[in-house]
């Protein structure tokens, strides 16, 4: 694309370094890479090589990188160096339309993470594609954002930069601002030693005093500019000098000064002929020689400058036509790339529907197995008070048999007394009829006492046990009823010392009792309680 300079010159803050890698070579190392971070950066790279060159391909690298942006670590950030990257690139294709969207993506991301030096870079970009694109509010804006930021880094050079691009901004705008800005980059370039921006600031100021028809300051700046051409300058800063000196001569009607400037001007541009500051120049040799009426000089630059016109309009509508294009690649590249996503999402849709509905089954399935479980709880604790009451019903009329037991052993005591004592009153009673009736008594004891209580034992303790003694009989038909009597006291768990009392039998008889009845159950293994095994009938 032909090499183009704008009436404004607007600094950037960085200098961007390009590999001095080949793009074949990046790409090699591109393949043998793991590491996403590594990879955008050498994506990034690629990109900026092919920019000029294979633009399309350039592109694809672009979208690469950000594809792997978006699984670097910090992907926010990496993906904003990517835009940022992209915003480059259109800009350079004067897409400035694309390149402002992909500049406020970074922008937007620097700014939320708070990363304010690239904040501050982006600003300076977004800020000279606004004023390139005739929006100077916005330009403002920013470059006063970058200026504030620039201040408390300290940095003269980028605020020198930054004031004269403040300064280009009110140019067409407010002339006192101008001024105002050019004077404070002015006064810092004071302290630094970079002879370029010292020329920069110094010729602008000149132009602005121009613009204000006020000569001697115009003069003087101008006269600074020039001094410091002294000193080794790149060409076209040179140019900028002697053609904004020519415009002024021009306009002050010394003919002869702007002819000398102009050409000198011309000159240092003749390496590139096809510039809007090489069909400035020559227009403005046209109108001094017209001025000057000198027609022969005046009809060559006026050819020259048709021809460099038409050239440049030629050229002008290729990069529209080429800006067009880019335009509508990007477009249809986002058309794709927003179907792809569509495509993505509605498949995260469904997959996310299904996982929902899985989920809410899962939550039904759960729900009713709690239920279940609830239900299953209450039942067992119904069933454990149901049981926790039969036992204690069960303790209680435990209780009334043995305490049953022991009145019906104590009844027997008291009338054994009883017939011992009467049986030795007989004796030493001498009177028949006493004898006779003592006896009738005696007898009437007897009888008595020769009720069955174990019968009766029995028959209460079945009523309570239903079918223990049954379920004895079929398991141990050899048991006697001896053996049936100490079973039923062991199940009702009384001790060997309480047996003994209430069966008036010897201590050691019990042990020897419950001796024969383990063998008879076979109860080889001593830990086995034959309280607790009887139970289990």
């Amino acid at each position: 694309m032909m090499a183009r300079l704008f009436p404004l010159f607007f600094l950037f803050l960085s200098i961007n370094i390009h590999s001095q890698s080949s793009t074949q070579e990046l790409i090699d190392n591109l393949n043998s890479i793991n590491d996403n971070q590594k990879k955008v950066e050498l994506c990034r790279k690629i990109a900026l090589n092919l920019q000029n060159s294979d633009w399309d391909r350039a592109i694809k690298y672009i979208e690469l990188a950000e594809a792997e942006a978006k699984k670097a670590k910090e992907s926010e950030l990496t993906l904003a160096s990517v835009y940022t990257t992209a915003g480059k690139m259109y800009s350079s294709k004067e897409v400035l339309d694309i390149a402002l969207q992909y500049y406020l993506k970074a922008y937007e991301i620097y700014k939320n993470n708070g990363n304010h030096e690239e904040v501050s870079k982006v600003e300076n970009n977004l800020a000279i594609i606004y004023a390139q694109g005739k929006n100077k509010e916005k330009a403002l804006k920013y470059f006063l954002n970058v200026y504030r930021y620039q201040k408390t880094k300290n940095d003269p050079v980028k605020l020198v930069k930054i004031l004269n691009n403040i300064g280009t901004t009110y140019l067409s705008k407010n002339l006192d601002s101008s001024l105002y800005y050019y004077h404070k980059a002015d006064l810092i370039n004071s302290t630094i030693k970079d002879n370029v921006l010292k020329v920069y600031v110094n010729t602008n100021l000149a132009r602005t005093y121009v613009l204000k028809n006020d000569k001697t300051h115009a003069d003087y700046y101008f006269d600074r500019a020039f001094s410091l051409l002294k000193k080794p300058v790149d060409n076209l800063i040179q140019a900028f000098v002697y053609e904004s000196y020519s415009d002024y001569k021009l306009k002050e009607k010394n003919y002869d000064a702007a002819i000398v400037n102009a050409k000198k001007a011309l000159e240092l541009c003749s390496e590139n002929e096809y510039t809007f500051s090489v069909l400035n120049l020559n227009k403005m040799l046209y109108q001094v020689y017209v001025s000057k009426q000198d027609y022969k000089n005046a009809v060559h630059y006026f050819e020259k400058y048709n021809a460099i016109n038409d050239s440049i309009h030629v050229e002008e509508k290729a990069v529209n036509l080429e800006k067009i294009k880019l335009e509508q690649d990007y477009k249809v590249r986002a058309q794709i790339k927003t179907l792809i996503e569509e495509k993505k999402l509605f498949k995260y849709s469904v997959v996310g529907l299904i996982l929902v509905v899985g989920i809410l089954i899962l939550i039904i399935f759960l729900i009713k197995y709690r239920n279940k479980n609830i239900k299953n709880q209450l039942e067992k604790e119904k069933l454990k008070t149901k049981m926790q009451t039969l036992k204690q019903n069960l303790d209680a009329k435990n209780k009334v048999l043995i305490g049953k037991a022991m009145a019906e052993i104590h009844r027997t005591d008291s009338i054994n007394e009883i017939l011992t004592d009467l049986k030795q009153i007989k004796l030493k009673t001498i009177n028949k009829e006493m004898q006779q009736a003592i006896d009738i008594v005696l007898k009437r004891l007897e009888k008595n006492l020769n009720t069955d209580i174990w019968k009766e034992f029995e028959i209460s303790f079945e009523q309570v046990h239903q079918s223990f003694f049954d379920k004895l009989t079929v398991d141990y038909p050899t048991l006697t009823p001896k053996d049936r009597r100490l079973c039923a006291l062991l199940y009702l768990d009384l001790s060997t010392k309480e047996i003994s009392q209430i069966t008036g039998q010897s201590f050691k008889s019990i042990e020897n009792a419950r001796t024969r009845l383990r063998k008879k159950f076979e109860l080889t293994n001593e830990k086995v309680n034959l309280s607790t095994y009887l139970n289990t009938f």
